[in-house]
């Protein structure tokens, strides 16, 4: 009876954790330009997690020893075209990695456009995105962060909707819910990875493109998400990292958005291997890739 106790209170506690750890991004019902459908969330694991069609975004919440935090914080935001999210590939992989220089890593599960099961589906991945920022800034308290030391990461599409918060943070794409609504939506800082950054020239990722605003989009709506067009001297500092063999997602998305916050006097730097293809994550099977991560470690030591 005790044994059985035991492992009672045990599951029970793992249980709560667990839901602790995954927190929904919005409040039952209250889902910012959802339509009730049919459509059903999948997931897909073979080499890597494959998540589409998200009804029930999430941020997924990984933090470093109280004694080893550094109090900064990372919001990741997995790529996949706009059609999947590489969810552990490029999102919990890279959250426990941050964990290990003690910095807490926060996965979001947001929603990808739906024109099934949303409403102007090219606003949603940006207002799943503000809210990630807001309900961590939220909980900094609970999450031993600073609210100051917030920053955003993305992965190829993750990147470019990243890049998009980045220069599209104080929009008002929907309609406060709740106090955490209330806080800012700016990262305090950007790490940018193969990003998708331009819609509006050939070196653009048309997949991308294409699943965020359709296939024929208004030229005003092409430049509104071509966000090179959009650094401020307001744009958080940033860490950008390419490929220059990237034939997915050309390296002038990296270059062009990296212009653009010198010629604003944004902090930035910029890293270019010679190879590495497209979503190489952490890089760990090359021995020059693989350098990457300490680059970025370095970079947000010197972060004001």
């Amino acid at each position: 009876m005790k044994r059985l106790l035991f492992f009672t209170v045990l599951i029970m506690s793992a249980n709560a954790f667990s839901q602790d750890t995954i927190i929904p991004l919005w409040p039952k019902d209250k889902i910012p330009n959802y339509i009730a459908s049919d459509e059903k969330e999948e997931h897909v694991r073979e080499d890597i997690l494959r998540i589409s069609k998200v009804q029930d975004p999430t941020i997924e919440v990984y933090l470093p020893s109280k004694k080893n935090a550094t109090g900064q914080a990372v919001v990741i935001f997995p790529g996949g075209g706009y059609r999947i999210l590489a969810y552990d590939w490029e999102g919990i992989d890279i959250a426990k990695f941050l964990n290990s220089k003690g910095i807490a890593g926060i996965v979001v599960k947001y929603r990808l456009p739906s024109s099934v099961s949303q409403t102007h589906k090219e606003n949603v991945p940006l207002i799943d995105a503000q809210r990630a920022i807001r309900l961590v800034r939220s909980k900094a308290e609970e999450f031993n962060i600073d609210p100051n030391k917030i920053g955003a990461m993305g992965f190829s599409a993750g990147g470019h909707l990243a890049s998009t918060l980045g220069t599209h943070f104080d929009e008002k794409v929907y309609t406060s819910i709740d106090e955490a609504d209330k806080l800012s939506a700016r990262p305090d800082f950007l790490t940018l990875c193969y990003p998708v950054i331009t819609f509006n020239q050939s070196s653009t990722h048309k997949g991308s493109q294409n699943n965020l605003l359709g296939n024929n989009p208004k030229p005003e709506t092409v430049d509104c998400f071509s966000n090179e067009k959009h650094v401020t001297s307001n744009t958080p500092p940033t860490f950008l990292l390419h490929a220059t063999d990237d034939k997915a997602v050309p390296v002038e998305n990296s270059l062009a958005f990296y212009k653009a916050l010198v010629d604003h006097n944004v902090p930035a730097a910029l890293h270019i291997f010679p190879s590495g293809g497209h979503g190489f994550a952490l890089g760990l099977a090359d021995v020059h890739l693989r350098t990457w991560p300490e680059l970025l470690f370095g970079w947000m030591e010197h972060l004001e």
